[in-house]
This record gives C-alpha cells, structure tokens and sequence, in this order.
C-alpha cells in the first residue's frame, strides 16, 4: 500500500524524484544495517575481551593465594619436623645405649666390666632427660581459606548493568571543511535535554581499521591537520556529559576528504628550519635573516589563510606575516610594495605603508587569519598606479581590519611568507 501510495503521489513529478527518494531509503536502511552490525561487532569483541581479562584474573589471583598456602605451611612446618627428627634421634640412640647394656651385663666378669665402663661413660654423655617442648594445639597454625560469596553477586549487578544499546547519539557532526592539508571539522548537540562538558572527536584513513583521539575539549570546532590530499578519511564524535566520567555513543561516522594542496615553506632556506610536513617554521639562531616565502603560490582568492604562532621570541618592528603577489629576494620583511602584512606589534603595512588601524600584539598561541577576494578587474581611475583590487581582511585575537589592496596586475594565486629577526618564532600555516 505504501508502494501504490508513494506511486500514485510522485506520478506527476517523474522518475528522477522517485529514483532520489529510492535511494534516499536504500541510505538510511544502510546506516540501520551497517551500524547495527557493527555494534553486534563491538559487543561481542568486548565481551570476548572482558571474559579474557577476567579469567586471566581470576587465574592470577588463585596462584597467589595458593603462593601464600605454600609459603605458610612450609614456614610452620618446618619447626615441627625439626623437633620431631630431634625426638627419633633420641629414641634411636636410647634403644642403642639399652641394647649395649644388656651385652655388657651378659659377657664374662673381665669383659663385662670393660663393658659396663665404656656403657656407663657413654650413658654419661647422653641426655635421655631432656626433649624438645611440644607446642600446643592451639598455637600452631590451622590453614583456611576466607571467601567472599558476595562478590558474585556484586559482579552481576555490574554485569548486568554493563553496557549500554543507544540508537541516537546526543551529538552529530553538522560540517566537514576541507582546507589545505587539513579539514575543519564541526558538530553540534542534537538532543537538548543533553548537557555535554567535553567532546571527543576521532579520525582515521577509510583505509585503516582503527579510529584515533585527535581532539578532547569543549570546543565544537576543530581542524584536523595532517591530512593527505585526495585520501578519505572518516570522522566521529562523541560528547561526556556534565559531571559524569563515561563517553556517550559516537555519532554517525562522516566521510571527508580535501582536494587543497597542503600548504607550505620552502625548505632549505638558511635561517629557518621546517617540519617534516613543511607546515611549520622555527626560527632558529642562525644569524641570517630574510623573508622565508611558500614553496609556491598555493593561496587562492576566497579562501582563509590561518597563522597559527606556537612559539614567540623576542619581537621587533621589521617582523612579518602576510601574503605577497610574488617572491622578491633581497628583502628582509615583507613590509614592502606588493605585500600585505602583520607585523608582531600588531601594525598592519599595505604595499610598505603601515596603517593606522592596528591590531593586538602576536603572542604565543595566537591565530592571524587573512581572507582576500578580488573586487575589481581591469584599470581603474585612481592615482596610486593599481589595476587590480583585492579586498583584504586580517584578523587576529577577536579584532580584524578591512582595506583595499591594490596590485599591478591580476594575481590568480598568492604565495605567503613570514620574516622574524630573532630565534625562538615558530609559526604553523594552514
């Protein structure tokens, strides 16, 4: 009926629509099957797993308490072997010495006297008066075992209270961004009644088997850097709730990838030493200086650049992070013609000439973003000699500045570079 039904309603809209919304079901009746199989999946390898541990335990526990068993009767023992080998010995050579006695008293008068002295020194010798203190019942020791029936009853309240089945996570991921090198990830609560203190969200390759953490926090935003190009990679997320220790269950794992060539410094440049990925420049203490450029011109119009300064050091007023329509060599800032840049005091240059807005001083962990669009193309009437003009937006600590940058000719791409006059700067470009 439900067939006739959707048959009789999308008649008039055609084929294309019904093909949709068909494939439509035929999704979410995948997203049932797969998820639910892949619960069934992490069930049973838990549990297999909990058995394991559990009897590996258990296991563990009883060769200890056998260890103590043995360790005690041996140590209690011991004494009562020691006094019961003293009493056999004493026995033995009492029964000699009587033995001896009664030969000495059966010889002839000569013999026999001889007899009854080395018998009669020899009883001098002997102790037969004395023997060991035999301890008393109450003071040796009686081996039992101490077991806790309760336990059991314990562990399956535990047991049965292990666990949980959800079937909608109280978060989901909303967006995924692609930038170069990197995706942005966002999610958000779906289910008010849920109160979240800290988020957990997990990546890994669509070829790899197992997630990994990439991010614990409060934020609901995060850019997960280290992202090959043209690879897909699937992302979840889950959230803990407001005073409680467990993670909730993870969101519908989304798939992402960038298509963005990852950013990049130019390696061997004297005076900068680079990441393996080449994302991030450390100043070093290499007293050369000079602007340290991109490898190539791989920022486009429209896009977001992002500085992130994980270290500082000693600023000066020739420091620089920016953006320019070409590499220039001979400069030691990009606080020149054909750039636009932040310096580490917060002044912001236009083709070499500082502007009067400012923004806030860079510091350790500060983030300086610059977005540019293109505004006009062709010649212009004005008296600064440009034909082209972008629009340029820096932002930096929650202040941002807006101004018009005017180049000599079209620029489709735009390399970007930084310049630091003293060690310790490092900055990370995404």
């Amino acid at each position: 009926s439900l067939c006739s039904a959707l048959g009789l309603w999308l008649t008039p809209v055609g084929e294309p629509f019904l093909e949709i919304l068909i494939l439509s079901f035929y999704v979410l009746s995948f997203q049932i099957k797969e998820s639910a199989s892949q619960t069934r999946d992490v069930l049973k390898q838990h549990f297999n797993d909990l058995k394991g541990t559990l009897g590996k335990l258990l296991d563990e526990r009883l060769v200890t308490l056998l260890q103590e068993v043995d360790t005690i009767e041996q140590e209690t023992i011991k004494p009562l072997d020691d006094c019961q080998k003293l009493i056999e010995h004493g026995v033995n050579t009492a029964e000699d010495l009587v033995q001896e006695g009664e030969i000495a008293i059966l010889g002839g008068v000569g013999e026999q006297n001889e007899k009854l002295w080395n018998f009669t020194k020899k009883a001098s010798h002997i102790q037969l008066d004395s023997l060991p203190e035999v301890p008393l019942l109450v003071d040796v020791p009686c081996l039992s075992a101490q077991l806790d029936d309760s336990i059991l009853n314990r562990v399956k309240d535990h047991i049965f209270k292990h666990g949980t089945v959800a079937s909608r996570p109280p978060v989901q991921i909303e967006e995924l961004i692609e930038k170069p090198g990197g995706i942005i990830v966002r999610w958000c609560k779906v289910d008010d009644d849920f109160t979240a203190q800290d988020y957990r969200l997990q990546f890994r390759k669509c070829t790899s088997n197992h997630f990994e953490d990439v991010y614990v926090g409060s934020e609901t935003e995060f850019i997960v850097l280290h992202i090959d190009p043209n690879v897909d990679y699937q992302f979840r997320v889950c959230a803990r709730g407001d005073g409680r220790q467990e993670w909730s269950p993870w969101s519908v794992p989304q798939m992402g990838h960038s298509t963005l060539v990852p950013h990049e410094w130019t390696a061997g440049f004297e005076g900068y030493s680079l990441s393996s990925r080449r994302n991030i420049a450390l100043r070093n203490d290499s007293e050369s200086s000079g602007v340290l450029y991109s490898s190539a011109p791989t920022y486009f119009c429209g896009q977001t650049l992002t500085f992130r300064v994980e270290t500082v050091g000693q600023p000066d007023r020739r420091d620089s992070i920016g953006v320019c329509a070409e590499k220039q060599n001979g400069y030691d800032s990009l606080q020149r013609d054909q750039a636009v840049c932040i310096s580490t005091n917060g002044a912001v240059f236009v083709n070499g000439k500082e502007m009067t807005n400012q923004l806030p001083a860079v510091t350790s962990g500060s983030t300086v973003t610059f977005d540019v669009e293109a505004v006009t193309l062709g010649s212009t009437n004005n008296n600064e000699g440009g034909n082209f003009k972008l629009r340029v937006t820096i932002s930096s600590n929650n202040r941002e500045v807006v101004f018009d940058w005017l180049l000599e000719q079209s620029c489709g791409s735009l390399y970007f570079g930084c310049s630091f006059f003293y060690p310790g700067w490092k900055v990370l470009v995404f």
